[in-house]
């Protein structure tokens, strides 16, 4: 069996490589000149772990090809994927869907009969309808639920775990009106019937509004937990145990109760935005996640001012090394980072930054400003009046304390990602600030 997929950025490129990787043949279509023919070579633009061999094994294998050509790329495909970008819309907040209606207009003259076309994208409710539409319009020989279906399936892909939760998801979630489509995706995600993986059926909106209503809930955890921190500073309790507690009753859970500086990435920011605005347009209004995008705002200016009083109050004129600058670990994400804000309220104070990251820096020097780069997190700490790890890269777990003291002007630490004990930071004679937890 033949797909297509279209865009080749993070959701596009992982799906389609995953998907030879089950023994299909794809064709990846980007209009982006210089990344199809980067990715013809093997030469894979974003930073995944794994992800390098599973393109140049599958290119070799025959099975995966990326292309402009767009009559080539479609006409013997069952199922055409759309997985281009939705990102938030300057101004409102609303998801930009520019780009998935323009794949979908762009497409539509190459489409075979019979296609199944997926949405991969997150896109708002009723997405799915004007896409339908929009493939009708432009192809009136293809009958909606004869000539073409359109399927909703969204992606719940993890940044530095992508390949794995492809292979091994929690469930695959497809929504789709006819039963040949939902036949085509069988076929398509055999290898995961075959390993027994959670397989929920339903209509096309309900798919559309599930991937939303999934990343606003664990949105709303991550909030929830660092409100519970910020309670746990002021009454000297421990959150970590607080989420613990918490975590070991079935009903909740222990996944996103990690108190830090607040969510970012690519899609909680924009999707919990998206969907209060989608509230607001069926008058619907999520008044709980419209509080938790606010409340995650605030996050950064919060976490910068504890850097502050750890450093007596003042940082004006004085050199803070930040460890970390991506979103998460195993990534070299910067979209809406809790980093940035950090760093831009420590500069407006007066901080002179430092700053490392193992994957980041390319991305980060597109955003920020007027900071000095380092190449290892040493490099950075040399002469620092305080040491901010704000991104829990595994290299940063076992700091040599004793090194590290020695390099520093002032032995401070503000730990945002809890990674350390504050016994051992004591033993070492190094001043230790962590998040909702005391300090020894």
């Amino acid at each position: 069996m033949q797909i297509t997929m279209v865009g080749t950025g993070y959701v596009g490129l992982v799906s389609g490589v995953c998907f030879s990787e089950f023994g299909l043949e794809v064709i990846c279509v980007d209009k982006n000149h210089s990344r199809v023919e980067q990715l013809k070579q093997g030469q894979v633009p974003i930073y995944e772990p794994g992800l390098d061999d599973l393109v140049r094994s599958n290119i070799g294998s025959g099975r995966l090809k990326f292309t402009q050509d767009l009559e080539m790329a479609f006409a013997n495909s069952v199922a055409t994927f759309i997985a281009v970008g939705t990102p938030s819309r300057r101004g409102d907040g609303h998801a930009d869907l520019s780009y998935v209606y323009t794949a979908a207009k762009e497409m539509a003259p190459y489409l075979p009969n019979g296609v199944v076309v997926v949405t991969k994208s997150t896109v708002p409710v009723g997405t799915g309808d004007q896409i339908e539409e929009t493939i009708a319009t432009a192809r009136p020989d293809l009958k909606p639920g004869i000539g073409f279906d359109v399927v909703s399936n969204p992606e719940f892909l993890r940044e530095g775990s992508a390949i794995e939760d492809f292979m091994r998801p929690d469930r695959i979630v497809v929504g789709a009106a006819s039963e040949r489509a939902r036949s085509v995706l069988r076929q398509l995600y055999r290898p995961l019937f075959l390993r027994d993986t959670p397989f929920l059926f339903t209509d096309r909106r309900t798919a559309e509004l599930t991937k939303y209503a999934a990343n606003a809930f664990l949105a709303t955890k991550i909030t929830f937990i660092n409100e519970m921190a910020n309670l746990c500073e002021a009454t000297g309790a421990n959150v970590q145990d607080v989420a613990k507690g918490m975590g070991l009753d079935g009903r909740i859970g222990s996944k996103f109760l990690h108190a830090g500086p607040g969510y970012g990435g690519s899609c909680f920011p924009k999707d919990t935005e998206a969907l209060v605005q989608m509230g607001r347009d069926f008058n619907a209004m999520p008044k709980i996640v419209d509080t938790v995008a606010l409340v995650n705002s605030e996050r950064p200016e919060q976490m910068a001012k504890k850097v502050i009083e750890a450093c007596e109050g003042n940082v004006s004129g004085r050199k803070i090394a930040v460890l970390g600058l991506t979103f998460k670990p195993n990534t070299d994400d910067m979209r809406d980072a809790p980093s940035i804000g950090i760093i831009s309220f420590l500069q407006n104070a007066g901080a002179q930054i430092y700053a490392y990251d193992p994957a980041g820096m390319a991305g980060a020097k597109k955003i920020l400003q007027n900071i000095s780069w380092g190449d290892s997190a040493y490099s950075v700490i040399k002469g620092a009046s305080a040491l901010v790890i704000a991104t829990e890269w595994n290299e940063f777990r076992a700091l040599d304390l004793e090194r590290l003291k020695c390099l520093m002007k002032d032995p401070i630490i503000v730990d945002l990602r809890n990674i350390y004990r504050p016994v051992e930071m004591e033993d070492a004679g190094i001043k230790y600030v962590s998040v909702g937890r005391p300090d020894n």
